[in-house]
């Protein structure tokens, strides 16, 4: 007869130590926590099994991989409380022992009795259970880390594309990339390197129930890191970064200022021959930046964050952070950008809402609003001296005052303004109200406001002290037209909102 094939034994002991160590490591749990839920695990069955006051002890030493259970029952006559007594009669059925009435009866459980013990049900329940308390585990860890990275840059790979998201593997964990959060006009490709920041860390997201780990390509603080990363001045904390004003993948303006008088803070960010931020450029998919030294002069740091252009006057009011700016009909188009990128860099680099005007702007004869007026206001504007719709606009509101209402004023005010495709200054309506608080008496002997000292020579000062504009195209050897560097004349004077209401001026002065 043929020799019938026996089974090898297998080792349980050496299977239990290897398991446990490779969930350990996998899970990046502490091993005494995970021998502590396995210890759990086994009790609560053993409740479930032979009731809440059960007498019993547990015993898991994963260094060793033992795991048994035992479960003492006291012998007596007649049982009264299955779950701590047991009765002569069933014990010799169940295990064939004679022991006497008050003695203790021990009934040993181990991983080759287990299934036996608790039944098929009871085992994966506990199972489960043991993998859900896991996963608990290292969600807990997982957020704990991470954290405390918020704001670090992280380098993962990127494993899946989706229509809103991508999804990057940093350590075995699983992050996050947003469309919001990513650099629009870059498309990345699976199995590629990505270098993100941790933006945001949230205890639970997705079907996995682990943390969701927030990336983010497009935020002011990613390029912050990257000039910390390639700058060591900045690093070092000798130049500091004091704002940052990005449209991701098209442009970008950074403010910096040098505590040392002897490192040019525009230079240093520069390098030689631009390799430091030419470095930060390629990271952010050929980003065009501006750098800007920083200054607290207000005047000058805006006309500084508008360049390239060159301006000729900055009139700023500080208490509603909003700044008029006059430049010349040949840098207009400079001034606002393609699309008019620059004028909204500028205006959030610097805190100031900006409206642009010109300085050799377009003026009508007052004749031709002389229906709109009235022949009587028409008549008093004319003696007054204000012949030209701008002389109107410009005029100071006490001489206005004098001859019409302030109701009447402003509407004249916005048919010129409309006209213009001009927007209202502030300023000159507050100028307005408190020149209506004021006494006849003390608005009679004043003349027009005189223009402050030394506004003819600004344009001199604010050209001598502007910087260049570093221009990431040169760094890269390209010779692009003004128009493709983001500085393309497509649209009008404009302010915070970077106004359309200028675009057919801006064309028609093309």
């Amino acid at each position: 007869m043929p020799r019938r094939k026996t089974k090898q034994k297998v080792d349980n002991k050496k299977l239990i130590i290897e398991a446990f160590s490779e969930m350990a490591r996998e899970k990046s749990i502490d091993r005494d926590l995970l021998q502590g839920i396995v210890e759990e695990t086994l009790k609560m069955m053993v409740r479930k099994k032979y009731g809440e006051n059960a007498n019993f002890d547990c015993i898991v030493n994963m260094e060793k991989g033992d795991i048994e259970i035992y479960l003492m029952k006291e012998v007596v006559e007649e049982v009264e409380d299955p779950e701590t007594q047991i009765s002569q009669k069933e014990l010799e059925d169940l295990s064939g022992d004679k022991l006497e009435i008050g003695e203790d009866y021990l009934e040993e459980i181990t991983l080759e009795n287990i299934a036996d013990s608790f039944g098929r049900r009871l085992v994966a329940q506990a199972i489960q259970n043991l993998n859900q308390r896991i996963r608990d585990v290292e969600k807990d860890n997982i957020y704990e880390e991470y954290s405390k990275r918020v704001g670090e840059v992280i380098i993962g790979e990127i494993y899946q594309v989706r229509p809103n998201n991508i999804l990057v593997i940093h350590n075995k964990v699983e992050m996050r990339l947003p469309r919001e959060e990513q650099i629009p006009t870059e498309r990345l490709k699976k199995n590629q390197q990505v270098k993100a920041i941790l933006k945001e860390v949230r205890r639970s997201g997705g079907a996995t129930g682990l943390p969701d780990l927030i990336l983010s390509r497009s935020d002011d603080s990613f390029m912050a890191r990257l000039f910390e990363q390639e700058i060591p001045e900045i690093f070092d904390g000798i130049i500091e970064i004091r704002s940052i004003a990005r449209e991701p993948g098209e442009r970008a303006k950074v403010a910096v200022t040098s505590f040392d008088e002897r490192v040019d803070p525009v230079g240093a960010c520069v390098g030689m021959k631009g390799i430091r931020i030419h470095a930060i450029v390629r990271e952010l998919n050929n980003e065009n930046i501006d750098i800007i030294e920083f200054t607290d002069d207000s005047r000058l740091f805006i006309a500084r964050a508008l360049s390239p252009a060159k301006v000729r006057d900055v009139q700023i009011d500080t208490d509603a952070r909003q700044a008029t700016v006059i430049v010349p009909d040949d840098q207009v188009s400079l001034a606002i950008g393609r699309n008019g990128v620059n004028v909204r860099l500028a205006s959030k680099l610097t805190g100031f809402s900006l409206s642009l005007v010109k300085e050799g702007a377009e003026d009508i004869e007052l004749i031709e609003f002389r229906d709109e007026i009235g022949r009587e206001l028409y008549d008093q504007l004319i003696n007054a001296g204000i012949d030209t719709a701008r002389e109107y606009l410009e005029a100071d509101p006490n001489v206005l005052l004098r001859l019409a209402p302030k109701e009447r004023i402003l509407e004249i005010r916005t048919i010129m303004h409309e006209e213009f495709e001009e927007r209202e200054d502030p300023r000159w309506l507050k100028s307005m109200d408190e020149a209506g608080e004021q006494d006849d008496e003390s608005t009679e002997g004043q003349d027009d406001a005189e223009p402050q000292e030394g506004i003819a020579d600004l344009n001199e000062a604010y050209q001598e002290d502007t910087p260049e504009v570093i221009e990431t195209e040169e760094i890269n050897g390209e010779d692009d037209e003004a128009g493709e560097n983001g500085m393309g004349g497509e649209d009008a004077v404009s302010g915070k909102d970077v106004v359309e209401e200028g675009e057919e001026e801006t064309e028609k002065e093309s």
